[in-house]
């Protein structure tokens, strides 16, 4: 049976792109590391940043290596055997762009907009400058331009999330345990801030 789209399915109001950054980040000791591509974030991340309304999906690394790799993978799904057989997987990687450092990031989502969003980075840990997911989703749904920056490995360089506008409180559960993957992570926090859950049905 085919699904019907709702005409008002798409809210213009949403600016909002995200990043999965693979330099700098941490390691378990705290060191600067450069982290792997792995093609599983890849394509959940693009599915899921499709699905909330998400503008681009930029991934973020200085290797070229990985860069190819990923340039393979949009290649075989958007104009290779894959783009045939799986249309849907198809539309949501063609929002992946992939940028050499942070700063090419926040330049070209500059030029896109017009004007320098308001950028945050998320973490497992608590950090300066946070932002309630109330207060965010109420900017968003007024218009206003946000980067989200998610890190791979053990999380952002602390000398990048210093820089940034803010950050978004850390997901926690009842238990002492805190490593989702950040494709778990990624998927609640869109959900928190774009999901269509106050919608009456």
């Amino acid at each position: 049976m085919e699904c019907l789209v709702r005409e008002d399915a798409v809210d213009k109001r949403i600016k909002v792109d995200l990043a999965l950054v693979h330099y700098p980040v941490v390691n378990k000791n705290s060191e600067i590391i450069g982290s792997a591509v792995t093609n599983l974030d890849v394509h959940d991340l693009a599915r899921a940043c499709r699905t909330f309304g998400i503008n681009n999906l930029y991934l973020v690394t200085p290797f070229r290596d990985q860069q190819r790799m990923i340039g393979e993978i949009l290649d075989h799904w958007l104009t290779g055997y894959g783009s045939e057989y799986n249309s849907n997987r198809k539309d949501a990687l063609s929002i992946v762009k992939i940028c050499d450092d942070l700063e090419q990031l926040f330049a070209e989502v500059t030029e896109k907009w017009h004007e320098r969003p308001i950028i945050l980075a998320t973490s497992a840990r608590q950090c300066p400058k946070t932002w309630a997911y109330e207060k965010v989703r109420e900017k968003i749904f007024a218009g206003d331009r946000f980067l989200i920056l998610f890190g791979t490995a053990w999380g952002l360089s602390p000398v990048v999330i210093e820089s940034l506008d803010g950050t978004l409180p850390p997901l926690s559960g009842f238990s002492d345990y805190n490593h989702l993957a950040v494709r778990s992570a990624a998927a609640i926090i869109l959900d928190r801030l774009l999901g269509d859950w106050q919608r009456k049905i």
